[in-house]
């Protein structure tokens, strides 16, 4: 596993050890991080890379111009694997990387995030709460990536605009946007 653009490509990271983490692969982050590229949506954002596991699609984000990024995780060890992961980009400075539940998180923080990054386990159950959460916590015009077993949000929800969709394997990715940030004030286009 490599970083695979930006200040740090090419620059080699670690997983923790064991099955409980599942990192994206190269191939998958490469394809992310493209169509990120193409909408704006990483160059200074403020990133919030949920259930961070190795913590490479925060890291790719900040080797690819993001602002800031901070990294949750409840597993110590893969926590420690992140901070050494930034540590071995020298990613660190522009990081920050928090112990603990990401739904607690999220109810707790004040920040605002332009792009959130949500690769939890496939057993996550409870994406209707998760994604209520985010909303709360997203920029007007932010963008969230879900990476899931299937597709998580379905054309036509009420919060949610899918803006892209693609499965690669096993692993499907959606791309989505707030309905609100497409509308204006009257619930025209903006």
């Amino acid at each position: 596993m490599r970083v695979v653009a930006g200040t740090a490509g090419g620059r080699r990271l670690t997983a923790p050890a064991g099955t409980g983490t599942r990192p994206t692969t190269d191939r998958v982050r490469e394809a992310v991080f493209n169509a990120l590229g193409s909408m704006g949506a990483v160059d200074g954002a403020r990133v919030l890379d949920a259930f961070a596991g190795s913590g490479a699609l925060g890291i790719e984000a900040l080797s690819r111009g993001a602002a800031t990024c901070t990294f949750v995780e409840q597993e110590r060890a893969a926590r420690v694997v992140v901070e050494a992961n930034l540590a071995a980009t020298g990613l660190d400075a522009d990081a920050r990387v928090i112990g603990g539940d990401v739904h607690d998180h999220l109810e707790r923080t004040s920040e605002r995030f332009d792009l959130v990054l949500l690769d939890p386990p496939h057993a996550q159950a409870d994406w209707d709460r998760l994604l209520g959460l985010v909303a709360a916590r997203l920029a007007a015009d932010g963008v969230v990536v879900v990476e899931s077993d299937r597709p998580v949000v379905e054309a036509g929800d009420a919060t949610w605009s899918l803006r892209r969709e693609k499965a690669y394997g096993g692993t499907v990715v959606q791309m989505l946007t707030l309905v609100t940030a497409l509308t204006g004030e009257n619930g025209g286009p903006s």
